[in-house]
């Protein structure tokens, strides 16, 4: 079991619905990648992401699906990209990443909770 945290600690994790309006492969991360642009919608605007997403997944298909994504961590230097938002996801069978979305479409910077 993993250490508890307080229900107040979880709220502070601001968690977001976003739509990936760009994607394109990271060719200067270190594991395979992609870089993605991703409108949280007015309140928050456009962010970038860096992804470890390839196996499943391409930039075509990737453009106009709405994924889930950590909006408040501090932005991580990736190579030569500032990573703004983590995109949330779980590992499959082999340990390749499944992103998390809606199952519904959903407005635009919706707050989970």
């Amino acid at each position: 079991m993993t250490d508890r945290i307080s229900f107040e600690d979880f709220l502070k994790v601001d968690i977001r619905v976003g739509k990936i309006v760009r994607a394109e492969p990271f060719p200067e991360a270190r594991k395979p990648a992609f870089r993605l642009w991703i409108d949280f919608g007015p309140e928050i605007g456009e962010k970038k992401s860096s992804a470890q997403i390839t196996r499943h997944y391409t930039p075509e298909a990737l453009v106009g699906r709405q994924v889930v994504a950590v909006v408040n961590f501090p932005p991580r230097q990736i190579g030569p990209m500032r990573s703004e938002v983590l995109v949330l996801g779980v590992p499959d069978a082999e340990g390749e990443v499944v992103l998390l979305r809606p199952d519904q479409e959903v407005p635009l910077g919706g707050r989970m909770f």
